[in-house]
């Protein structure tokens, strides 16, 4: 096997014998420590899945209910304040301004309508028609007046005595003086600055080409040198660099070594060496000991559940079966039994009278009407026949008529419109 492949670490191997010396001890210690956070979280998710279980249940209906109670009641009281409100604005609002509108506002409105439609539209119509006619005329007539005092002076001026002068006295002279004096004039003054510019070009030409040629001499000389001067300069430079940078080189060397020798090669091998197999013991110290703590908190629970269940779960038990069943039936069959059938007994009783008395009162109100109208078969005089009410025999109903009894009676007739 290749020595160069990295081989997982042995914890029992006896490089790491740091593990086995801390392992018993570190464990017994997080076993004291987790022993009673464990227990009180068992007790702590024991209470709350009794609490889920007991508790909350009634108390989220309690508050569904509550909430659903309190729902309703601002329903109905909102319900209320508007049906107060829509009154008073309907009865203080609504009427009056609907009375406003339908017995004031109408009725001006359709005066001053007709106001505007049959007086004042066909004088407005009148006084507009006569004003246009006034304005025409004196637009037409103050037209003509500037035309005659303004205009046609003012267009006799121009043609007959400002063209003629601009055009003989100012016009024609000066194309004259143009033509026949500046333009030879001109040309001649071109001519001697032309040449006069030539000549001083030739001059200066010859004067530039000699200064050049001198200052071109000037800077090979001077750039020669300064070349020199340069190259001196990088190489004593060049070499102070060089110098510069291998002492440099050496200190960061030295530095390094000093730095992995005393800082990272420590601190490597702690973390290594010790931190990392006193970390890993600890981790599973822990888990061991939650598993242990675990153990005994069910234990300890189940403990508790034995007492509780023969201490108070079994007496309770026996009591509800030699005591409470017992109990239970007897009042069941000696009390609650007798009172249901008496308050059955009562409630069809009170059905009954109840019924008898709505039959009277139907036959009382079927008598006093007979003998307000004369009788079963007849009508009254002086008016049509109707149709019959709706009764068990017939299907039309009409108002005012009084519905026959649901039985029958012997020979009855339908009663008539009343």
């Amino acid at each position: 096997m290749d020595d160069r492949t990295p081989q997982p670490l042995d914890r029992y191997a006896p490089e790491t014998a740091l593990t086995r010396l801390i392992r018993i001890p570190v464990r017994i210690v997080v076993l004291v420590v987790v022993l009673p956070v464990r227990m009180v979280w068992d007790l702590l998710a024991a209470g709350w899945y009794a609490v889920d279980r007991t508790v909350l249940p009634p108390l989220r209906r309690a508050l569904e209910a509550s909430v659903g109670a309190l729902g309703r009641g601002l329903e109905w009281l909102f319900a209320s304040v508007g049906r107060v409100l829509g009154w008073l604005i309907a009865g203080l609002v609504l009427i009056p301004l609907r009375w406003l509108y339908t017995s004031v506002l109408t009725p001006l409105g359709h005066g001053l309508r007709w106001i505007a439609t049959a007086l004042l539209a066909p004088a407005a119509r009148g006084l507009g028609a006569g004003l246009a006619w006034l304005f025409t005329k004196a637009g037409q007539g103050a037209a003509w007046l500037f035309t005659a005092l303004v205009v046609a002076p003012v267009v006799g001026l121009w043609r007959y005595v400002l063209v003629p002068v601009a055009r003989y006295g100012v016009a024609v002279p000066l194309v004259w003086l143009y033509e026949a004096v500046l333009t030879p004039l001109g040309r001649g003054t071109d001519w001697v600055l032309g040449k006069v510019w030539d000549a001083a070009a030739w001059i200066v030409g010859g004067v530039w080409r000699g200064t050049v040629w001198v200052l071109g001499g000037v800077w090979q000389g001077v750039a020669w040198v300064l070349g020199g001067v340069g190259r001196g300069l990088a190489w004593v430079l060049g070499g102070l660099w060089r110098g510069v940078a291998a002492v440099g080189r050496g200190l960061w060397v030295a530095v390094a070594w000093l730095v992995m020798t005393l800082l990272v090669a420590p601190a490597s091998w702690t973390y290594r060496r010790i931190l990392t197999p006193v970390g890993r013991e600890i981790a599973e110290a822990v888990q061991v000991a939650w598993r242990i703590a675990g153990y005994l908190s069910r234990a300890v629970g189940r403990g508790i559940a034995w007492l509780a269940r023969h201490l108070i779960g079994v007496p309770a038990a026996w009591v509800y079966r030699t005591v409470c069943t017992p109990v239970g039936h007897l009042v069941r069959d000696a009390l609650w039994a007798p009172a249901r059938r008496a308050a059955a007994e009562a409630g069809r009783a009170a059905r009954s009278a109840l019924a008898t008395a709505r039959e009277t009162v139907r036959q009382a109100r079927r008598d006093a009407w007979r003998a307000l109208v004369g009788g079963a078969g007849g009508a009254r005089s002086g008016e049509p026949r109707g149709v019959p009410a709706r009764t068990l025999g017939s299907t039309t109903t009409v108002p005012s008529a009084v519905q026959a009894s649901e039985t029958s009676l012997l020979g009855e007739k339908l009663v008539k419109r009343g």
